[in-house]
């Protein structure tokens, strides 16, 4: 199976390591290359996240480490198919990146498959793409995505368009293959 057809998956350090490495495997196994960007070209520490059992706040371990294929500011985004913001905390820190945000508007501009799982809300939101569009994530982002105009919708996928999203890594096997799909649609397209 060919797999040339690059898609972007946007983090930092702090990204969370399901979040990232999931999508990341799949993509591959349907056929394409996924490109991983970050701020800059470097390896970035990944982290899990997860609510233990008698907490209320999300704990955190280091996961693993992960090479940026490509800067932000090197993005020339008509060049790929599609993109997917990954959550942890990297969202909080990167989504001021003035060159992830152009990169960001392309995608939702051109009607672009576009995947976002937890706190990769944070990056759209900023972006100015969500207002009036529907999406999940994880609750604690709720206020990050209805006060940019968007809507909460509490489900594993929420499809609105282009736009394809989960609460956490714990809906990747809800919302990755929907993003897929959109994915596939997309190379055939262009094919």
């Amino acid at each position: 199976m060919r797999n040339d057809w690059p898609v972007l998956i946007i983090i930092g350090d702090a990204a969370e390591t399901l979040d990232t490495m999931y999508p990341y495997y799949r993509l591959q196994e349907a056929g394409f290359r996924p490109i991983v960007a970050g701020p800059e070209r470097k390896r970035y520490q990944m982290v899990l996240h997860e609510v233990k059992p008698g907490w209320t706040i999300t704990k955190e371990w280091e996961g693993y480490t992960i090479e940026a294929n490509v800067a932000f500011a090197e993005i020339k985004p008509e060049e790929y198919l599609g993109i997917l913001f990954s959550g942890g905390r990297a969202p909080e820190y990167i989504r001021y990146d003035q060159d992830l945000m152009r990169v960001t508007k392309y995608f939702f501009a051109n009607n672009l498959p576009v995947a976002s799982v937890c706190h990769g809300v944070e990056i759209p939101a900023a972006a100015d793409c969500v207002r009036g569009r529907k999406m999940a994530t994880v609750p604690k982002c709720k206020f990050d995505l209805e006060i940019c105009g968007g809507t909460f919708v509490n489900e594993a996928c929420v499809t609105d368009g282009n736009l394809i999203s989960g609460r956490t890594f714990h809906d990747n096997g809800a919302y990755v293959g929907p993003w897929i799909k959109l994915l596939e649609q997309e190379r055939s397209r262009r094919s």
